[in-house]
């Protein structure tokens, strides 16, 4: 795909995960920020199986969602997206600020919602702040999203089995904070709507930067042809 059809695909994608992602907050907003559709039965199931063996793996996943590996795997991203030195240390620039400012506009999101969460009774891990969308699921889903595209972009004909590993991660970590008891269903359901809505905002606003943005000055062919000069 050429850069006007990528900049088409993730500016609909963004704006579809914004629209859904709006109506959500809204209902959410709208009943008090209580359970709605299967948060409570999720919920249930989750604190009826929690073996001690599968309570610490959650626990280990789900402390990959936060923290500073998140950004170690947006830098990894940028690195893999470039092709130069110079346009790897672009690339992971963009994807840190990429990360960054989704935070940020999150928080803000999770301040105007303030949803609280589930019963701390239920609780079987530690956790802060509002609810709603839920954090882990918003970190882990974007940066999956930012890891996929650049193993899409280093191998365009290969590497399915690992992209595929990547989304795995990156909706595991958000189930974790179901099975955990810290969210309901619907706070992760809107981290994954809210991570693609920002993904697509992103990545549409980068295809639509003129190409020598990020090319190194030594491949920028010279529009005229040059003279040799005698001293």
């Amino acid at each position: 795909m050429n850069r006007k059809e990528v900049a088409e695909l993730a500016g609909s994608a963004g704006l579809g995960a914004w629209a859904a992602f709006a109506v959500l907050a809204m209902v959410v907003g709208g009943r008090a920020g209580g359970p709605l559709w299967l948060d409570h039965g999720l919920l249930t199931w989750a604190v009826g199986h929690r073996p001690e063996t599968a309570v610490a793996v959650m626990r280990g996943v789900t402390s990959t969602g936060t923290g500073v590996v998140p950004y170690l795997l947006a830098t990894l991203a940028g690195a893999l997206m470039g092709r130069t030195a110079r346009q790897r240390r672009q690339a992971a620039v963009l994807c840190l600020a990429c990360l960054g400012l989704g935070q940020l506009l999150r928080y803000g999101v999770m301040e105007l919602v303030h949803r609280p969460r589930p019963p701390h009774r239920d609780w079987a891990t530690h956790a802060g702040g509002w609810a709603f969308p839920s954090g882990h699921a918003t970190t882990a889903a974007l940066t999956a999203g930012m890891l996929i595209i650049a193993l899409a972009l280093r191998a365009p004909r290969g590497g399915a089995a690992l992209r595929i590993a990547v989304a795995c991660w990156g909706l595991l970590v958000g189930l974790t904070r179901i099975y955990l008891g810290v969210h309901w269903f619907t706070d992760v359901m809107g981290g994954w709507l809210f991570a693609i809505g920002w993904l697509g905002t992103c990545l549409c606003a980068v295809a639509c930067l003129p190409p020598s943005a990020f090319l190194d000055d030594t491949t920028i062919p010279s529009a005229e042809p040059r003279e040799d000069h005698a001293p």
